[in-house]
């Protein structure tokens, strides 16, 4: 299954979920409902007794006055307890992790070479994902090995980590980790986790506020001896509450293991697949299955986010039937057919020897590792030649065809790419303060004359610190290797997250105006601009899950013609050349028929297009970006600056793509 297929399966997934907790809150209302009739029928047996005979309604089994009634009032209180918990989850995964005690790990605050260790790992990783750097949150508290991702989106996606986890597991576990979770963020499930977590909520409401009642008739100081002063019908009220919202509680808990347990098994796939490496992952559960922390969370929220959890984190009863992960010996058979059984203990870390570790795997030791250059892979191109041409060994897949699959190639090629960014380029990007002067001094012309007019224009408008650094970084900017623009780039964006939403507008403010200052936008610098923006746009709150809008072309042959033509111009510099590449790209678009256009598309066109096509549902999307790729390669030849043009367009139709390896074609032939 690839990425594409993987999102339409969670949309899948996610309309089983709203079928499953629709039926789930249908039970509440019928239990409701027979709660209500014998209160109902109670009640009028009273009314009766008191009016001496008088004549009241019959009992009857169906009162359709009752039943709305309760229906009505039960839908009220589930939709208002998910819709609150929703609104008080719209911060995203930062919102889910701080609720679980973590604490985010700032670059330039790192103490030990464990916390260096864990942000090495998801850089490199994010990098090979073709993402922004997510945030690390550290569970400081948390003895247990285990982990978590949570977000909207990629670009508003956290990592969270508990301390037994960064200490107790070697590099290559660690990296098995959190190759896991790498996979829920790629695969789509972190959205519907979040959903998860709204839904179960709004039954669990209806509980919350029968026990609210219980304890208030309970302790509420009686005067006299008055019957209005009788406490037992608050009481039953609120006791018949907690029994049907528990009740709908339990079949909450049913959906969310439900949901949860098979995607453990893929997540569990995806992993091995990334790290080429079962022993990483497979490690990683043998040491929980040994240890005496296993993977438990003490923290009194932990139950609400079980089903994100990399292993179970909270207690279970009734044997696996609210297990929100398979049992552990299941998924290491499923990694490791051979497996004997055997779980490993583990030893507690020290900062010793997680250095050691960090030392053998670079080479070097730990606060020399970005100055390294491992051969390999980065070696084999020299800037500004073909990709295509630049290694005999080309992997078997195109690089389209792994959009969401990154695998061990990458992420090795990853790690590279990082040790090879100049060190104070790095140690700028990582924290606040120096990655807007990165993403500046990145989006700066190269001509003299326009470098000039943009420069005049950033001085007036930012922090003069930060302009000052900003110039202080151009020289190294301008050496840098083009296949280190975009990990620089998803470095700062995961840094950029820190802002203020002050300092954010500002910054969106600032990079808009540098971009339209030489009134000249090329488009790679351009779709760094529309990543930059969409990133951290996910990660303020400014955007809204995206809806789709269309499940055919036909209504969107404009688009693809602005799109496929600016590509095609960007790739070709003769214009019969780039019409015949646009040619060869449209042929793949199912029932359309595009025309070259006869003026050349403007960059506010192209991005009104990017706007519309990315409302397509996640098929049309893998024909879009295969047109695309044939495009940029119609002429057999696909530089680096080709190859990064691919990878922004993808990013902007919301479909990760990992770096293009040297040797590596971007469409399959």
């Amino acid at each position: 299954m690839n990425f594409f297929e993987h999102q339409d399966v969670a949309r899948r997934k996610t309309g089983r979920l709203v079928v499953m907790f629709s039926l789930a809150v249908a039970g509440v209302v019928g239990l409701a409902y027979v709660g209500a009739i014998f209160a109902v029928g109670a009640g009028r047996a009273k009314m009766a007794n008191e009016m001496d005979g008088a004549t009241v309604p019959t009992w009857a089994w169906w009162q359709a006055d009752v039943f709305f009634v309760t229906a009505l009032a039960v839908i009220a209180i589930v939709s208002m307890g998910t819709l609150y918990k929703m609104a008080q989850l719209r911060g995203g995964g930062r919102v889910i992790a701080e609720q679980l005690g973590g604490k985010l790990l700032h670059r330039e605050a790192t103490q030990t070479s464990d916390e260096r260790k864990l942000l090495n790992i998801v850089e490199e990783m994010a990098i090979a994902s073709g993402i922004p750097a997510p945030p690390v949150y550290l569970m400081e508290n948390e003895t247990g090995i285990n982990a978590f991702a949570a977000g909207y989106a990629p670009g508003s996606a956290v990592i969270g980590v508990t301390r037994g986890c960064m200490e107790r597991l070697n590099r290559d576990q660690l990296q098995g980790v959190i190759a896991h979770e790498f996979s829920h963020i790629l695969n789509g499930d972190m959205r519907l986790n979040i959903r998860l977590m709204g839904l179960v909520h709004g039954i669990l409401v209806i509980a919350l506020l029968g026990y609210t009642i219980f304890r208030v008739a309970l302790y509420t100081p009686r005067v006299g001896r008055s019957r209005n002063n009788n406490p037992l019908p608050l009481l039953g009220i609120g006791l018949g509450l907690m029994i049907i919202g528990g009740i709908g509680s339990f079949f909450g808990s049913l959906i969310k293991a439900s949901v949860s347990r098979q995607r453990e098994f893929l997540a569990d796939a995806s992993a091995v697949q990334f790290t080429r490496n079962p022993e990483s992952i497979g490690g990683a559960l043998k040491v929980i299955g040994g240890s005496q922390y296993r993977s438990r969370l003490k923290h009194p929220n932990a139950a609400e986010a079980a089903h994100m959890y990399f292993a179970q984190g909270v207690s279970i009863s009734l044997a696996q039937l609210f297990a929100t992960h398979p049992p552990l010996p299941n998924r290491i058979k499923r990694i490791e057919p051979r497996w004997d059984g055997k779980f490993i203990t583990p030893e507690p870390a020290t900062e010793f020897a997680a250095k050691a570790i960090e030392e053998k795997r670079t080479g070097q030791p730990l606060q020399d590792f970005r100055k390294v250059m491992i051969p390999g892979a980065l070696g084999m191109v020299e800037a500004g030649t073909a990709v295509g041409a630049a290694v005999a060994a080309a992997p078997v897949l195109a690089a389209i065809d792994l959009i969401g699959a990154p695998t061990e190639a990458h992420h090795q090629y990853a790690a590279e790419l990082c040790a090879a960014i100049p060190e104070e380029l790095a140690e700028s990007a990582r924290e606040a303060y120096g990655a807007r002067a990165v993403v500046y001094a990145l989006l700066l012309a190269s001509a003299p004359a326009a470098r000039k007019v943009q420069l005049e224009s950033l001085k007036q408008t930012a922090d003069a610190a930060v302009f000052a650094l900003t110039l202080k970084l151009l020289p190294t900017i301008d050496a840098l290797d083009q296949r280190l623009r975009l990990p620089v780039i998803d470095i700062a964006i995961g840094t950029l997250t820190e802002l203020s939403p002050t300092q954010f507008r500002a910054f969106i403010n600032n990079i808009t105006a540098l971009m339209r200052a030489d009134k000249r936008i090329d488009l790679f610098e351009w779709c760094l601009w529309r990543i930059m923006r969409r990133h951290l746009r996910e990660h303020f709150g400014k955007s809204r899950p995206r809806i789709v809008q269309y499940y055919a072309l036909q209504r969107l042959q404009v688009e693809c013609t602005t799109l496929l033509s600016a590509v095609a111009l960007a790739g070709h510099k003769d214009r019969a050349e780039a019409q015949r590449a646009f040619t060869l790209g449209a042929s793949v678009l199912p029932k359309v028929d595009l025309t070259w256009p006869t003026e050349q598309v403007s960059l506010d066109e192209l991005g009104k297009a990017l706007d519309k096509l990315v409302q397509v549902n996640h098929k049309l999307k893998q024909h879009i970006i295969r047109a695309c790729g044939i495009t940029i390669a119609a002429d057999h030849e696909v530089t680096i600056a080709e190859a990064e043009i691919m990878r922004a367009i993808a990013d902007t139709l919301e479909c990760p793509m990992p770096p293009v390896l040297p040797g590596q074609p971007l469409v399959a032939q």
